[in-house]
């Protein structure tokens, strides 16, 4: 394992115990867990994207503001629902928000995960093509996206201002994020579309599909598949893969009363239409989560992970549970914290 990284869902509401009871506070403490991720030697610092909810939207002004903030940790996002985006406005945003970072951009993007509301996407003014489905214009966003970043004529000039006539790019550019884009793959099948795109591939805590074994057996043959199917593509660099987990360490009677005394185990539900398997959260003594994350077959075989934090918690309790994991847990699956 050689990146970890925090993944916060971003949420604030005005409820009891809440350190996150507006819009602000969740990005301002975003920024500020950021930064104390950073000094305690981590690797990145990630934001699900929702809309229409108390969660985190728009990605790109945080993301920005980390990137300001920070000099050495990735940011990213996991993910962007690109049904929502125009995708040459999000790539002046996304190589904006690049070069304020120096390069340190990690794109997490997807066809999206439910919204609590009905076709969200259409009041963004992106409706389905006649014939097509929310997800294949998802992909098409993404195909104009990631050409636009890539630097592709997307536009003609207009010869009256500039002389002549050309194909004109996006302005800024970012180099190197063409190689930093991740697709949120949900099933074994969209792993395999990932690797044949040359995107890297980001697997969450759940997948929409179910074959009867353990999720990380499950989630294992899904980032197996996706590496077999990048090497047959013929792409040059190495793939990047990432998993995310629920690791709770508990130190006091406040963490056993936030969650429990034990690790729960895989659950199965109805998403999208289908049977999903959602992956165990890992909840107990520090040493006995390192061991029991030493056996996640999928945590091994993945190169980044992203732990989920209760980011409502407030900063104070999320450094002290994250520098709990550095010290006692993540040396387990390899990794050292950067110094």
């Amino acid at each position: 394992m050689t990146s970890v990284g925090f993944l916060s869902f971003g949420h604030y509401q005005a409820v009891p115990g809440s350190q996150t009871r507006t819009a602000s506070d969740v990005l301002l403490q975003s920024i500020d867990l950021a930064v104390a991720s950073e000094e305690l030697g981590l690797d990145g610092a990630y934001f699900r994207v929702h809309h229409f909810a108390r969660q985190l939207a728009s990605p790109f002004p945080l993301l920005a503001a980390v990137g300001a903030r920070t000099s050495r940790i990735e940011i990213g996002t996991g993910v962007i629902d690109m049904r929502y985006e125009n995708p040459l406005y999000m790539a002046e945003d996304a190589a904006a928000a690049d070069l304020i970072s120096e390069g340190r951009l990690q794109l997490g993007i997807s066809r999206g995960s439910p919204e609590t509301a009905l076709k969200g996407y259409e009041s963004f003014g992106h409706v389905p093509a006649e014939g097509t489905s929310d997800a294949d214009m998802a992909r098409a966003h993404t195909e104009l996206f990631r050409a636009a970043i890539a630097g592709a004529g997307v536009v003609d000039s207009d010869p009256r201002m500039t002389g002549r006539s050309v194909r004109l790019p996006v302005m800024p550019q970012a180099p190197g994020l063409s190689d930093r884009i991740w697709w949120g793959a949900g099933t074994r099948a969209t792993g395999e579309w990932a690797a044949q795109q040359g995107m890297n591939l980001m697997s969450s805590t759940l997948l929409t599909e179910d074959t009867g074994v353990p999720f990380d057996e499950l989630q294992l043959e899904q980032i197996q598949r996706y590496k077999a199917a990048w090497t047959a593509a013929g792409w040059e660099r190495e793939p990047r893969v990432s998993v995310s987990r629920s690791v709770i360490p508990l130190l006091d009677a406040q963490d056993r009363a936030y969650f429990g005394e034990r690790s729960g185990d895989d659950q199965l539900g109805h998403l999208d239409g289908g049977i999903a398997r959602f992956g165990k959260s890992y909840v107990g003594e520090p040493d006995a989560l390192a061991e029991e994350l030493a056996k996640d077959v999928a945590v091994r075989e993945a190169d980044s992970l992203l732990l989920t934090v209760p980011n409502q918690l407030g900063v104070a309790y999320n450094v002290r549970l994250l520098s709990a994991l550095a010290e006692h847990v993540l040396p387990a699956i390899g990794w050292k914290p950067r110094v």
